[in-house]
Formats: structure tokens, sequence, C-alpha cells
């Protein structure tokens, strides 16, 4: 598949930056950070501050709401968890960065394509800081360097306001478990790390330019209150 060059619109408008509260969380299970994010999803109003989210998990395979199980190969001792976002299956573990926008879209007069084209366009700009050169792929959410993909991305919109997000390989240590499954739903498919590649080794060294790159594109100022 060819990257993607004019499907997404990603000029900077000029606008105030919103107020936004950064959470990390550090190691934690994916379960119970999943229905938190649900219960914030439904019970924010019009004046609740976005918030991001930064979580490395515990090892898990999310399947999505149309994910067929046949994807998911030789789990073995890693759980199975079937999750409402979008897509097909994928991997949760250490060395992988995950970050969840919980984003009032309809408040940012953002639409869903245009946000799937910023959360990735914060990712390659990342992968920019150390010289790594990514792109997108038609038809195939996520991040690719020399298509193999580094990031994953799964949304779910419920009322103008999105949860669930993105995963950024970062060390070897998360890649294995890939080949346990059918990536995204595509048997074959190559997955790369950062540190791979010449970038850090330390998922604490990528948080401060994700979270720069990601308050760009949303125009947001993600700070912890």
């Amino acid at each position: 598949m060819d990257a993607v060059k004019t499907a997404c619109s990603l000029e900077d408008k000029p606008q105030q930056h919103r107020e936004g509260v950064l959470r990390d969380l550090g190691h934690a299970p994916y379960t119970p950070v999943w229905h938190a994010m649900q219960a914030f999803t439904d019970d924010r109003d019009e004046h609740t501050l976005d918030e991001l989210w930064l979580v490395e998990h515990a090892p898990v395979f999310t399947l999505g709401q149309a994910g067929k199980p046949e994807h998911v190969l030789m789990p073995g001792d890693i759980p199975v968890v079937h999750v409402d976002r979008g897509g097909q299956v994928t991997y949760h573990g250490p060395g992988q960065l995950v970050a969840y926008p919980l984003l009032d879209l309809k408040r940012l007069k953002i639409g869903v394509r245009d946000y799937v084209c910023k959360i990735e366009q914060a990712v390659i700009d990342t992968l920019d800081e150390w010289n790594i050169g990514a792109a997108r792929k038609e038809g195939a959410p996520g991040v690719y360097v020399n298509g193999a993909k580094i990031a994953s991305l799964g949304i779910r919109v419920r009322r103008g306001r999105c949860f669930h997000g993105l995963a950024f390989n970062i060390t070897n240590e998360c890649l294995p478990p890939f080949a346990r499954i059918n990536p995204c739903g595509y048997a074959g498919l190559k997955v790369v790390a950062l540190a791979d590649l010449g970038g850090p080794t330390s998922i604490d060294a990528v948080k401060p330019v994700l979270i720069e790159q990601l308050e760009r594109q949303l125009q947001q100022h993600f700070r912890v209150f």
C-alpha cells in the first residue's frame, strides 16, 4: 500500500489553545483503564476539560468491535479482551507507550477523519525528532517506517467525544507477542520499535516529545493539575 499524501488536511489553524489535563498512569493493567475511559466519557459534560492519559500496560491482546477471532493465532498466556474501539486485534505491553486522548471533538470542531490524521501526524513528527522518516498507509490507520508498523491507532467516538487512542512501540520488548496475532488483521505485517531505529530506549525520553506534538496538533495544553 502507498503512503497517503493528500487525504489529511493538517495545516495549523490559528486559534486559542485550550487547557487540558495530563495524567501519567505509569504501569497499569488494561481493563481498569478502559473502564475508567468509558466512565469519564459517559460522565463528562460541555464544561469538562479534555484529558490525555499516558500508560504502559501489562501484556494484553485487544480485539476491536468488528475484530475477527481468527486473527488471534496463539494467545497463550496473554489475555484477550474484546473492546469497544474500532479495528482488529493488537497487542499492548511493556516497552510500548500508550496515549489516550479523551477529547470533545465536537467542541474542538475536529471531524473523526481529521482527528485520526492529527494523531498519526503527531507520531510522525515525534519520530522526526530522531530523524526517522515515517508515513501513513491508505486504508490501514497507524504509522509505518519502511512498511513496518511502529504505532497503531484505534478509537471510539460517543456523542462527539472520543476515547481509546494510540500505541507506540518504543523498545523491542513489546515486539515478540505480535507474532502471536495478525496485527491489525494483516497476516505477516511487520512491526518495529523506535529503539531498533536508533531512537531512545526509554519511554520517559519519548513522552515529552509525543505530548508536545499532540498538543500542537490538537491545539491543547495538557498539564498536570
